[in-house]
């Protein structure tokens, strides 16, 4: 058997998608590479893929059906899901997808409840006893604002991608901020350097790899520059908060500060490949592959702990030309995803 592999939004994902090729490849699988997006013929990524699918928007109440008859049709082995507003569909109907066959890489949805929704998100870390930093309403900041030291960051309560997160240096800001935008939350400042941990938690709810990296640079809401780092206490308390969680599967990321004076503040949560993965590819976690196997049946249990320290990722732009008239589709792909296919095996041999 041959998987498939499906990546739900693909958009701009192409490092993921080459992740997930090379993981089929490593596998002894050839395999094929899917995408679906609600407009495919522009995303980036798509034309990376041996075939990509126009499917509705996650919003859009057909959006369930849609993607099962698209499984059931292509036989599909693996579906990723890469943005955080359908992981409540998929994780409400992986049953099923399950039922032809096809497995969600994505947590129960306890889990992406939590991480979903911020506020739920740091009521949850702090009552199970983790660092986090303070949050409240603005209405509650400026009835106690007394209480609270600018500047503060506000954030929307659902929100993705670090959409919308703003720093806030007074009162009268927040309270004209908040006016114009409801359903924000305020958290006060983390000291720092930011880091994000990318996680992979197996079937049995172990966590067996966290690897760390910092955030240097950060470009819409994706790390650009950034550095692997081994620090005990920040992957110690990530991978208690991954086996905390109710029912995580697959690949998460924690994001946390680190305080000159050694103090850790979690932040963010999110039940997804984060967009700085690749970094933890590269630096030796194979999660494409440990969902692979998973998916087939096999077991994960080993930890990995022996990724590569102080990797540098440096990201820049590249672009994809097509003529007119060129659809991302399986015979029109591949040109194009043979040249890909070179580029990645210098990449992966560097």
């Amino acid at each position: 058997m041959n998987p498939t592999v499906l990546i739900s939004s693909i958009g701009r994902r192409s490092q993921l998608t080459a992740c997930f090729r090379w993981a089929l490849h490593g596998l002894g699988f050839a395999g094929r590479i899917l995408g679906a997006d609600a407009a495919p013929e522009y995303a980036p990524a798509a034309y990376l893929t041996e075939a990509a699918f126009s499917v509705p928007r996650c919003t859009d109440p057909g959006f369930i059906r849609s993607m099962l008859a698209l499984c059931r049709r292509e036989e599909v082995t693996l579906v990723v899901p890469t943005i955080d507003p359908e992981l409540p569909l998929y994780a409400a109907h992986r049953r099923e997808f399950e039922h032809i066959g096809t497995t969600v890489a994505v947590s129960a949805r306890e889990t992406v409840d939590i991480a979903r929704d911020k506020a739920r998100t740091n009521r949850w870390l702090l009552q199970h006893g983790f660092p986090a930093v303070a949050q409240a309403s603005p209405e509650d900041v400026v009835e106690n604002s007394s209480r609270w030291q600018f500047p503060l960051i506000l954030k929307p309560r659902f929100g993705s991608g670090s959409i919308g997160v703003q720093k806030i240096w007074s009162l009268p800001q927040l309270e004209t901020v908040s006016r114009r935008e409801p359903g924000l939350l305020v958290e006060e400042f983390a000291p720092g350097q930011e880091h994000t941990i990318n996680l992979y938690v197996n079937r049995s709810g172990n966590c067996l790899c966290a690897i760390l990296h910092r955030r240097i640079v950060v470009r819409g809401g994706e790390v650009s520059t950034g550095i692997t780092r081994k620090h005990a206490g920040m992957i110690d308390l990530a991978q208690r908060i991954a086996e905390a969680l109710p029912g995580a599967w697959g690949a998460l990321n924690i994001q946390c500060f680190l305080a000159a004076d050694g103090r850790i503040q979690v932040t963010e949560i999110n039940a997804r490949f984060g967009g700085g993965y690749p970094l933890a590819h590269q630096a030796g976690g194979d999660f494409p592959a440990w969902l692979l196997r998973e998916a087939l049946g096999k077991p994960v249990d080993e930890r990995f702990e022996s990724w590569q320290d102080g990797l540098l990722m440096l990201r820049h732009d590249t672009a994809i030309f097509v003529t007119p008239q060129v659809a991302p589709t399986q015979r029109q792909n591949q040109e194009v995803l043979d040249g890909a296919r070179q580029v990645q095996h210098v990449m992966r041999s560097i």
